[in-house]
């Protein structure tokens, strides 16, 4: 290293030593004129309200709630609502964006067609006006008496859409859930990723099955040990009077909110996925022709992955941006963490506070949601000098 280099090393050090200074004394400075100026107005900052009662209800919630349950409950409720509703979102998206992008690239004119009038129809429509026209065409279902029902199992009405569901208890129903989503996201790791390769393909099949199976089974057992008592472990919504018994119920604004996600957010997929078919080398398909495999095997083993490599990171960005979209349930008024938060400012007057774990919440998922696909990106990606970071 040459004196000159040190020189200039060591002053750029200073430098960023300085900022890094200067940027704490000036958060300090508004922090400390922050807390002046409430207590000049007569209120106290802190987080000592979280364990005060709210005193209000919210419409819908994944864990037990009364109006007599301290800020923290109705805080987590919001935010387990938006994951409910943000990864519902995903789900389906994903699954509408992967049969627009085949659609969009099938040989076939007709489905090419529908599948264009389809991402242009629902791409160009702003994801609000979307969700005000669903929620428009939920509250306006017939009345449960005259309910629109598919095999006497699943009911569109006025209050909502009825689904068959699990006779169990709230939390063991999400903590089904969570381990089922584990089990998916492991299974997929093993078969996708690199861990395990030199292990042989039908040794990691295995292990991925034996996974699935084992959260398969703690599934079961989970649900078994939460069910309540003198009901059917599965329980079918049915007529009972005035109204629809039973089951599962989705309410108006979560079924709008869930449509507009997965209709405006399948559009921008169809494309991102279109793009990774298209960026597929044509000699590797007619490698894979030649080696004599069915058309489905061609899809799933060799276009479908090939894709998934290519269009990974605008694809992270995509699921980034769907998730924050959540925060429009404050327009037809779903109870996600967005309206849980601003119903608590109004009634508590901790605006600063209240904001600050709205910004932190959505940091935390958008960024553990990042994290996750970049590993996925990293761990599929082809190594060596030419490879895609």
């Amino acid at each position: 290293m040459t004196f000159a280099s040190l020189v200039t090393r060591l002053g750029s050090r200073r430098i960023q030593a300085g900022l890094a200074v200067a940027t704490v004394c000036l958060l300090s400075f508004l922090v400390y004129s922050v807390q002046q100026e409430l207590m000049r107005q007569g209120i106290v900052s802190g987080f000592d309200f979280l364990w005060r009662s709210t005193g209000w209800d919210i419409s819908f919630s994944l864990i037990p709630y009364s109006i007599s349950d301290p800020y923290w409950k109705v805080l987590l409720i919001g935010l387990t609502n938006t994951l409910f509703l943000g990864f519902s979102g995903l789900a389906l998206a994903t699954l509408v964006g992967v049969l627009a992008g085949v659609a969009r690239t099938a040989a076939n004119p007709v489905l090419n067609a529908l599948g264009t009038i389809y991402v242009e129809t629902f791409r160009n429509v702003p994801l609000i006006l979307q969700a005000f026209f669903w929620y428009a065409v939920f509250t306006h279902m017939p009345p449960p008496r005259k309910a629109i029902a598919f095999a006497d199992m699943v009911f569109f009405s006025s209050r909502g859409l009825y689904v068959p569901g699990l006779n169990v208890s709230d939390g063991a129903l999400a903590l089904c859930v969570l381990v089922l989503v584990a089990g998916i996201v492991i299974s997929l790791w093993l078969r996708v990723t690199r861990c395990l390769k030199g292990r042989g393909d039908e040794y990691r099949k295995l292990i991925a099955f034996f996974i699935l199976l084992t959260m398969g089974v703690a599934v079961v057992a989970i649900a078994a040990s939460g069910r309540l008592e003198g009901v059917p472990l599965v329980t079918i919504p049915e007529l009972r009077g005035l109204n629809i018994k039973g089951g599962f119920r989705m309410t108006s604004e979560f079924a709008a909110l869930l449509t507009a996600m997965s209709l405006y957010g399948g559009a921008y997929l169809g494309e991102i996925i279109r793009a990774g078919f298209l960026a597929v080398e044509p000699g590797q398909i007619e490698a894979a022709k030649a080696l004599g495999l069915r058309p489905w095997r061609i899809f799933t083993l060799v276009r479908l992955p090939l894709a998934i490599r290519a269009i990974l990171p605008t694809l992270t960005n995509q699921y980034v941006w769907l998730i924050k979209a959540t925060t429009l349930g404050v327009a037809v008024g779903f109870s996600d963490f967005f309206l849980v938060i601003s119903t608590s400012i109004n009634q508590s007057g901790q605006t600063v506070e209240l904001l600050l774990l709205l910004m932190g919440g959505f940091l935390l998922i958008n960024y553990t949601l990042g994290s996750v696909m970049n590993a996925i990106n990293r761990s599929i990606a082809i190594k060596g000098p030419s490879s895609r970071k």
